[in-house]
């Protein structure tokens, strides 16, 4: 019967203690969550300003949800639509490009090019970056939402791609065009009032 030398035991003891030691740093570390954030300005009122703060976290299931929270200032009161664009540009606000939508089957078209309706083009509100609308009174606007469309972490829904990501904030209200009745031209908010780059957080 052969004896185990003592060192060889040591030795082992140490790797897992390694081991375990940097498991615990990676969990804390993503326990804290990857964060994002975004500087929001008017496209063309100078008046319009804001901030948004994307926290990355994951669910009992694994799955990666990401909680965004946008405060603004300036908009007109009401409901203005909220969109993650496919391209982290706001010079002019229309570099942003259409709605985040990756992956093979992806249609990242903002809008309808058709003026009938019910619009056959609409692919809204199934975009990856579609999100809720931003609540305006008295000129401050507040938004907090989660979501399971997108990642700040490495992957297929990562906003953080070659191009990047920016976040419109549109004239009107987004109705969803969910019934046939909405299928239309500007049913996911019309026109851009304000854009806002976002960048991971260090």
């Amino acid at each position: 019967m052969t004896t185990p030398s003592p060192k060889k035991g040591t030795d082992f003891i140490l790797r897992l203690a390694v081991t375990a030691c940097a498991f615990i740093v990676t969990s804390s570390a993503y326990a804290a969550g990857l964060r994002a954030t975004a500087d929001i300005k008017g496209c063309t009122d100078p008046k319009i300003s804001g901030t948004a703060v994307l926290t990355e976290q994951e669910s009992k299931e694994g799955i990666k949800v990401v909680t965004v929270e946008m405060n603004t200032q300036g908009l007109s009161d009401g409901k203005h639509a909220v969109h993650i664009h496919q391209t982290g540009a706001c010079e002019p606000c229309g570099a942003a490009k259409g709605h985040h939508d990756p992956g093979p089957f992806g249609q990242t078209r903002p809008d309808s090019a058709q003026t009938q309706t019910p619009a056959t083009d609409i692919n809204h509100p199934f975009h990856m970056g579609d999100l809720v609308n931003l609540v305006v009174r008295d000129g401050k606007g507040t938004m907090r939402t989660t979501t399971n469309r997108i990642t700040l972490s490495s992957g297929r829904l990562t906003l953080f791609d070659t191009d990047g990501s920016a976040f419109i904030i549109h004239t009107k209200e987004d109705t969803y065009c969910d019934q046939e009745t909405e299928l239309r031209k500007g049913c996911a908010g019309g026109a851009r009032d304000a854009c806002g780059i976002i960048r991971l957080a260090k």
